[in-house]
């Protein structure tokens, strides 16, 4: 599952679990691989030096966000720095999902990736599924989440690939510019064709 920044993936993510699905959330271990003591979190101190760290030694993310959506290079060199460790640390966890679940007891599992299409690991999974909304209404909770201004929040969105042409890509939408229940529903019916599709493939093997 991918999206774009405020579109609504870690509700839908939520969701899912409460289905039943084992979940993977990219982000837990992007914040994972740079706890203190951490080989990466050495990298990035030195990149980026020491404003980037709390005074307890943790990385503080908002200090590194106002430096690497300002600054492209900046950006790849952070990503060059974590996306490998991510990576390396979602596969190692291929087996269980967060809670500790069995995957072999599961037709499927979903993965959350932001930048699912930006690293080309859309490759790696049988079907995509596309958190979108509209981009004015994708702007504004950015906006309203973040505490940004509209430039800062605009400087985030052009790190990531536009989520119309996200969702152009996708095997499924899950438009959430509506209400949560309208969400859910529509959760509801993706989570049903993915089963029933998962459940094929498995009868054939």
């Amino acid at each position: 599952m991918t999206g774009g920044i405020a579109t609504g993936k870690s509700h839908c993510l939520r969701a899912f679990a409460a289905l039943g699905v084992p979940t993977f959330d990219a982000d837990v271990y992007a914040r994972r691989v740079v706890e203190p003591g951490t080989a990466a979190l050495d990298a990035v101190v030195a990149r980026f030096g020491p404003s980037v760290l709390r005074p307890d030694g943790s990385l503080d993310r908002a200090a590194l966000g106002r430096i690497v959506f300002d600054d492209a290079a900046a950006r790849r060199d952070l990503e060059a720095i974590v996306h490998p460790l991510v990576r390396e640390a979602m596969d190692k966890d291929s087996g269980r999902d967060h809670s500790g679940s069995d995957l072999s007891r599961s037709l499927f599992s979903v993965s959350d990736i932001p930048l699912l299409y930006e690293t080309g690991r859309n490759r790696d999974f049988d079907r995509v599924v596309v958190a979108a909304c509209r981009p004015e209404q994708q702007l504004a909770r950015l906006m309203a989440r973040d505490g940004l201004d509209e430039a800062g929040a605009r400087a985030r969105l052009a790190a990531q690939q536009p989520i119309d042409e996200k969702a152009r890509r996708a095997d499924f939408v899950i438009d959430t510019s509506g209400s949560i229940a309208d969400t859910d529903r529509r959760i509801l019916e993706v989570f049903e064709r993915l089963k029933a599709e998962a459940a094929e493939r498995w009868a054939d093997r």
